[in-house]
């Protein structure tokens, strides 16, 4: 399937954009699943194995947080509309709603003095005493506060963590079993793709390599999922067949249809719930990426996908040259499934 696209991601490959990646396409009732390079370099080279576990870094933002929060507007509880200051009365602005929060579009001054030496409970207190600038509303500016913060809204109405939220009710209706915030079994940790190699932690194995999601843990809506290919097929699948269909339906189809708009209000800047969106045509495509060289684009009106795990962080970091690879890559995907061009 996307034999052009296959191509490319063995260019980035031998070109070592990442030592190996698992990708998958779905097509309807079609999917190809592909291993290709290595799951580690370091300490040694590794053969990169069918079922391994990927840090899927803001994925998680997706997968769980945006997913919990849908579930939860399903169920009456919150309107995307409501002041976060409802549900966290410590937080000072009470212009911010959660729709800015999921859209990106809040505008919160993000910076936290000595962030990564805090106590989990000191960076709680200080994520929520950020305050949003002049642009609220008004411009579209990525970053993990909104999700982080809507991940406490959720642990409020729920008195639950992320983490047990997401096990409840994601994980085990869609049997992805092998998901986890906490790969704790010898066995788990060696079924782990490595990311960096970093200057104090050493080779990253098992542990999240975001450092907001290393201080706060299963209470991080931003970060922190791992999980193999095999269970975010199953979550795909999930969205992607919105009509009729026999697996487990953990969202309605009108909520997955209403991801299919621009929530944001951002001229040239559409964002969905949680999810980025590409314009094709009439219609959207959700998508959304992760820093470790993770993406899922998703078309539930054609019912396609295209999903792809990386560690690229592993050994270097070269994030500017791998956000112009991929999004070649993207365009080239885009460019065969318009065209029909799956063999």
């Amino acid at each position: 399937m996307y034999p052009e696209t296959q191509k490319k991601i063995a260019e980035m490959l031998k070109d070592a954009v990442f030592p190996g990646a698992t990708y998958t396409f779905i097509d309807k009732d079609k999917t190809e699943t592909q291993l290709i390079g290595s799951a580690a370099i370091l300490p040694e080279r590794e053969e990169l194995r069918e079922g391994m576990l990927y840090d899927v870094a803001s994925l998680t933002k997706v997968i769980v947080t945006t997913t919990l929060l849908l579930q939860l507007h399903e169920e009456g509880k919150i309107n995307f509309e409501d002041p976060v200051r409802a549900y966290l009365p410590a937080f000072r602005s009470g212009s911010v709603t959660i729709r800015h929060l999921l859209t990106h579009t809040s505008d919160l001054k993000g910076y936290i003095k000595n962030r990564d030496g805090l106590s989990a409970e000191e960076l709680t207190a200080a994520l929520i005493s950020l305050e949003p600038g002049e642009n609220l509303g008004e411009k579209v500016v990525y970053t993990d506060t909104g999700l982080i913060l809507a991940g406490f809204i959720i642990e409020k109405l729920t008195g639950k963590s992320v983490e047990e939220n997401f096990e409840e009710r994601i994980k085990r209706p869609l049997a992805m079993t092998a998901s986890t915030y906490r790969p704790t079994d010898p066995t788990d940790l060696m079924r782990c793709v490595p990311t960096q190699n970093h200057p104090t932690r050493g080779v990253i194995r098992g542990r999240v390599h975001d450092p907001k999601a290393v201080i706060l843990g299963g209470h991080c809506g931003s970060a922190g999922l791992f999980a193999p290919m095999q269970d975010l097929i199953r979550f795909s699948q999930m969205l992607l067949h919105f009509g009729e269909w026999e697996g487990q339906r953990i969202l309605r189809k009108e909520t997955v249809q209403a991801l299919l708009q621009d929530w944001g209000s951002v001229p040239d800047q559409p964002r969905s719930l949680g999810w980025n969106l590409f314009q094709d045509g009439e219609d959207f495509v959700l998508w959304h990426t992760g820093y470790t060289g993770t993406f899922m684009i998703l078309d539930p009106n054609r019912q396609k996908a295209f999903l792809l795990l990386s560690n690229r962080v592993h050994l270097e970091d070269r994030r500017p040259e791998w956000i112009a690879v991929r999004d070649e890559l993207i365009a080239i995907y885009l460019k065969e499934s318009r065209e029909g061009k799956i063999e």
